[in-house]
């Protein structure tokens, strides 16, 4: 990694941020209320688009941030602002966490559907209608896999409004150029 002196995270980082931030917002808008509901009751979630969508994005946002993993490790150093040391530290741990959330979310997701016999429907027509080896995994019954999925659901979003408050209150109170270096345009 060269460092970088600038003012801004890189253009791939940041359509990285900003695509995984609509990407789950609408995954969680589409999210399907009850869905083991709607599937007992006989509904074929290839019927509903808002189910597709849901387990479409959310199967996009596991991958995206697999990439976006890796491009942490070959991207441009990331700008640097003095901060205060609590500051630093829930800034990282809200980051580490938002992470674990956004690869365990959508893996709770598949779980669920698993450990359910569910269908696993996405854009384009395609549908996986057993994985098994959900059901082979030692922890496979140690939960209600969708009760986990949707808590994980919530908890991304309340965890993501804290991260967009925190963002204002660098730019309006703190002034430091925090909220600046994620948006969209060139450096100064």
């Amino acid at each position: 990694m060269k460092p970088s002196a600038s003012s801004k995270y890189d253009s791939v980082s940041r359509a990285f941020h900003w695509i995984t931030a609509l990407a789950v917002t609408v995954a969680f808008v589409l999210g399907p209320e009850r869905f083991g509901r709607l599937m007992r009751d006989g509904v074929d979630p290839a019927t509903r688009l808002d189910i597709v969508w849901h387990e479409s994005l959310g199967i996009f946002v596991f991958f995206a941030t697999l990439l976006r993993l890796l491009w942490v490790l070959f991207r441009p150093a990331a700008p640097k602002f003095d901060m205060a040391s609590w500051m630093k530290l829930a800034s990282q741990g809200t980051h580490i966490v938002l992470w674990a959330l956004l690869l365990a979310t959508p893996f709770t997701a598949v779980m669920a559907l698993g450990t359910e016999s569910h269908p696993l429907t996405l854009l384009g027509g395609i549908r996986i209608n057993e994985l098994p080896w959900t059901q082979q995994l030692p922890f496979s019954e140690a939960a209600d896999w969708g009760d986990v999925h949707q808590f994980l659901g919530d908890a991304i979003v309340w965890l993501a409004g804290l991260h967009a408050v925190a963002a204002l209150y660098h730019h309006y109170v703190v002034k430091d150029g925090v909220l600046r270096s994620m948006m969209p345009g060139k450096a100064r």
